[in-house]
């Protein structure tokens, strides 16, 4: 993608971008959701939290083995030279969001009820419209942004230790 200090520039920092929004995504998306979806109290949330690690573990896999590869092919044919780093970021955001809660509206109901069913495929469009639209704005207002200022605190931080080292 496109090279910025606001984005991962080694695949270390690739694996910490990810965690980074991974972890933000998985304790935000999962619980507003489960809330949006059987109403928003302690148990509900309690009852979430057993299911947060199976879903983190799901989420990167589906990431790095799906979403990554399939968006990196999509995004050369949407992008231009021209384009700035907002519009790449935003488009990113936009296509990773939708494949991935379009698999975890499926997945996620399978790991909440423990079965699987036809359950999620009967009121796919129901709750993708709101799963879709709770993962993209916790994306873009809160997990990508602090993803980005991270690496850019870290690139900051790296190019200011080979200046040191330079003196």
């Amino acid at each position: 993608m496109y090279r910025d200090d606001r984005l991962p520039q080694s695949p270390k920092e690739g694996i910490l971008f990810m965690l980074i929004i991974s972890i933000i995504s998985v304790n935000t998306i999962a619980p507003i959701i489960m809330g949006l979806e059987f109403g928003f109290s302690k148990e509900n949330y309690l009852e979430t939290l057993k299911v947060i690690p199976i879903m983190w573990i799901i989420v990167i896999i589906l990431v790095r083995l799906v979403t990554g590869p399939l968006v990196g092919k999509l995004m050369p044919k949407f992008t231009g030279i021209t384009d700035g780093f907002n519009a790449r970021v935003l488009l990113n955001i936009l296509l990773n969001v939708t494949v991935l809660s379009i698999l975890l509206t499926i997945i996620g109901t399978w790991v909440g009820t423990k079965q699987i069913s036809l359950e999620p495929f009967q009121n796919f469009f129901h709750s993708w419209f709101r799963n879709f639209g709770v993962a993209f704005w916790i994306e873009l207002l809160l997990a990508q942004p602090i993803a980005r200022f991270a690496m850019k605190k870290l690139h900051s931080y790296q190019a200011h230790k080979v200046m040191a080292d330079k003196l």
